[in-house]
């Protein structure tokens, strides 16, 4: 199993790195110009923040028991403008980065109970939360940002080196590191993919589904407060729509990147070729002038073409 794992991964990094490539080619037949170092750092400062709610969506994809997160774009904006009106209200500004973490991970954990305690279908709980999160994040702004992040925060936001945004360097790449060893080497990480491949074996066997299950929504939800964070540091103000369509882009990568619909299939690392892949093209339809609506019914079409062929093989199986 851990060979087809795998060659399996392989293959999609593959793929994903001959489209990447090809994209790279359209961008430079249409538009030599855009292609440069700021358009390298453009790509991956946006990578960051859907690269960091990506990598929470897999674990809980991968995990099955249709495991789903929809609520992660509205968390992010969520927990963007809490920390900035905790700011107003008088909160030191070196406590943003843990009031972030915190409010995103309990966010997550709010999913995890009404999935894992209350049995509530991932799908119809995180939809739920979605709207509950990101319509809180608009009444209480009125749809205004919130400015006053502290100034310590900006030159980290925003550095580079080598064109390289020091975000990307110090929260995607170690975290997405951090899951691969995880997945790949611990018990933790077989417990997931039990999980994900049947569930109903991995509770014979004694492995603690709810609480794992739990705990990964948390983490989900974790991520997408570093992402708030992240947000906050390279734009200078809590925006109550910045998690606008990650739900939908953050899925299409993890699908794109190899990881099953139905859970116990696929690899982080392909998760974030994904990312790497869809934001380049992105950024490419806007160096073009493509109307951001094409931009998303794109993402949306990639959506159902990677769950298309999932399910086929899962057929085919």
């Amino acid at each position: 199993m851990v060979s087809s794992h795998s060659l399996r991964g392989q293959l999609t990094l593959a793929i994903l790195i001959a489209l990447w490539a090809v994209v790279i080619g359209g961008l430079a037949v249409l538009q030599p110009g855009a292609l440069g170092v700021s358009t390298l750092t453009t790509v991956l400062q946006f990578s960051t923040i859907l690269a960091l709610v990506a990598l929470g969506q897999a674990l809980v994809v991968l995990c099955g028991g249709a495991g789903i997160d929809l609520s992660v774009g509205g968390t992010v904006s969520l927990v963007a403008i809490l920390a900035m009106l905790a700011v107003r209200a008088g909160m030191p500004g070196f406590l943003v980065p843990l009031v972030c973490l915190t409010a995103g991970a309990g966010l997550g954990a709010v999913n995890g109970w009404l999935v894992a305690r209350l049995n509530i279908l991932p799908l119809i709980a995180t939809l739920g939360t979605f709207f509950v999160y990101s319509g809180v994040a608009v009444a209480i702004t009125g749809g205004a940002a919130v400015s006053g992040v502290p100034a310590f925060l900006l030159p980290w936001g925003r550095g580079t080196v080598l064109g390289m945004p020091l975000p990307f360097l110090v929260t995607a790449l170690p975290a997405f590191l951090i899951a691969i060893v995880l997945l790949g080497t611990t018990t933790w990480g077989r417990w997931i993919y039990a999980m994900g491949f049947n569930e109903r074996s991995a509770r014979l066997v004694g492995i603690p589904v709810d609480r794992t299950r739990l705990l990964l929504y948390t983490i989900s939800g974790l991520l997408a407060g570093l992402a708030a964070l992240v947000s906050l540091a390279w734009l200078g103000s809590g925006r109550p729509n910045i998690g606008q369509n990650l739900e939908l882009t953050s899925l299409t990568a993890v699908l794109l990147g190899g990881v099953s619909i139905f859970g116990g299939r696929g690899n982080v690392g392909g998760v974030l070729a994904a990312v790497l892949l869809l934001v380049t093209l992105q950024t490419g339809l806007l160096q073009l002038n493509v109307n951001s609506v094409w931009q998303v019914g794109i993402v949306g079409a990639l959506l159902v073409a990677v769950l298309a062929a999932d399910g086929l093989t899962n057929r085919r199986r």
